[in-house]
């Protein structure tokens, strides 16, 4: 390739790599030539040792109801239909009145510790006996977009860095040839606030999430088009990187330049490595059949699943899995027929579940990865509309669970009322979730920083957090 060759010359060549925007977990740190960033890079390590090397973050957009899945509420069934006092706040506004909507499936105890779960959940119900139910969550907002965020990132404002940014921050990778962050998403789409929920904010843009597929080819414009091959495009990376290494001294500070230099290399590595890493049909059949590969309705977010274990074994730092979609009939969002709702979703998801945490404890990696279920808050033990079985959004208390990496297993902590619509027994914020994240990753929550616009910035906030009480073991 010629001197004269510019930057524009070798992006307009560079094909399908010219297009990806993967973000790679490469650090970026101004002054450092550009092999440097494409480079390869250790794991760093964290503050303490730290039990969870890898975070499986299974999302239910929408707001699942905690009162009809984990959250046992006896006093509820009776009330069914009828109108009491109640203070709620959701996407009806705030009352202090409401039609009380029963829960629509029976509780039954399991595992040695008895914990009461619905017969939403059966199969997820076998593994209480490893689980950390908290039942006094409570957020900030009660409407989807800022709540997410909240939970994402830790702000109810968008351009902050997600959780996962701040884990690859953090940890740096292990993997050279896959993403240090990937997030899957429902068929039906993504959540109403996009792309914000994994961002990398004010970071260093290789720190945001990469959104892979689990059919067809995992990245979008991943493989070459026309008849361009590996030492083509091999020729074309390195001279666009002696450009770019030259624009660099000049601006060393350009961290989306950084970034798009490490997703070249990255999706250049993708080309050989995603295949594989994404090849499910590689398992046995039998466990393909834990995570209901074999079942229409389970096969979607069996698949994600599966692949999450696969990342997991393959050094990836932080996977986000999405069950439901924008759209509220494609999502947990109930405020028409709670029971259609909530039986599809739960149906989707319940085997799936159950078969990660089977097979994460099948192959030793339970013991050092972190399952969250959350969603982005929970629902009113009351109606917003005057008919239907719906509720409403309910940001005053709802329930999460983890397990793995260190969590106590067969424990319930924090309460919410005897309706269920608020937190008040040890109350939790969204920020003490994160905080316990990090902890199982060995940071110091409130010492995990990153400095921008004069602060001290950290996922917990300039205030700081900490983890929840007595959930390590």
């Amino acid at each position: 390739m010629h001197k004269s060759t510019t930057r524009r010359d070798v992006l307009r060549s560079s094909g399908a790599l010219a297009s990806l925007s993967l973000a790679g977990p490469l650090a970026a740190t101004p002054g450092l030539r550009v092999d440097d960033y494409v480079g390869p890079m250790t794991a760093r390590q964290p503050h303490l040792p730290g039990k969870a090397k890898s975070v499986i973050f299974l999302f239910m957009y929408g707001g699942p109801s905690h009162v009809d899945t984990f959250d046992y509420k006896p006093d509820l069934y009776p009330l069914d239909g009828k109108t009491i006092d109640v203070k709620t706040r959701g996407r009806g506004g705030a009352k202090n009145q409401g039609r009380v909507v029963g829960p629509k499936w029976s509780f039954q105890p399991y595992g040695e510790c008895g914990k009461y779960v619905s017969q939403l959940f059966p199969n997820v119900a076998q593994h209480v006996d490893k689980m950390c139910f908290v039942h006094s969550m409570y957020a900030d907002s009660p409407i989807h977009g800022s709540a997410m965020l909240m939970m994402n990132s830790g702000s109810l404002l968008s351009g902050r860095p997600s959780m996962g940014s701040w884990v690859t921050y953090g940890l740096g990778t292990q993997n050279q040839d896959l993403p240090g962050y990937v997030v899957m998403l429902d068929p039906s789409g993504g959540p109403i606030s996009g792309a914000k929920n994994w961002t990398s904010g004010y970071m260093p843009a290789a720190y945001q999430g990469v959104v892979v597929r689990t059919t067809g080819n995992p990245v979008f414009d991943l493989h070459p088009t026309g008849d361009t091959t590996r030492a083509m495009q091999r020729r074309m990376l390195d001279r666009l990187r002696d450009l770019n290494d030259e624009h660099l001294r000049r601006h060393a500070d350009n961290t989306e330049l950084q970034a798009r230099i490490a997703s070249y290399e990255l999706g250049y590595r993708l080309q050989e490595t995603a295949p594989e890493a994404f090849d499910v049909m590689s398992e046995s059949e039998q466990t393909r059949s834990m995570y209901g590969l074999e079942q229409e309705r389970t096969f979607d977010f069996g698949r994600k699943c599966l692949i999450s274990r696969r990342m997991v074994e393959r050094g990836v730092r932080f996977i986000q899995v999405y069950s439901g979609g924008h759209h509220n009939d494609n999502n947990w969002d109930a405020h028409g027929d709670l029971v259609i709702n909530h039986e599809r979703h739960a149906g989707n998801t319940d085997k799936p579940i159950a078969g990660l945490l089977a097979d994460l404890e099948r192959t030793g990696l339970l013991d050092e990865t972190l399952v969250v279920w959350t969603g982005e808050f929970g629902r009113q033990p009351t109606a917003e509309y005057a008919k239907g079985t719906g509720r409403d959004h309910n940001s005053y208390g709802f329930t999460l669970w983890m397990a793995g990496a260190g969590i106590k297993g067969g424990i319930s902590i924090g309460q919410t009322d005897e309706l269920g619509s608020a937190a008040v027994v040890d109350r939790y914020h969204v920020k003490n979730l994160h905080a316990t994240i990090l902890h199982t990753l060995g940071f110091d929550p409130n010492g995990l920083t990153y400095r921008h616009a004069g602060l001290e910035q950290r996922l917990v906030g300039v205030e700081g957090a900490e983890p929840f009480k007595n959930v390590l073991s």
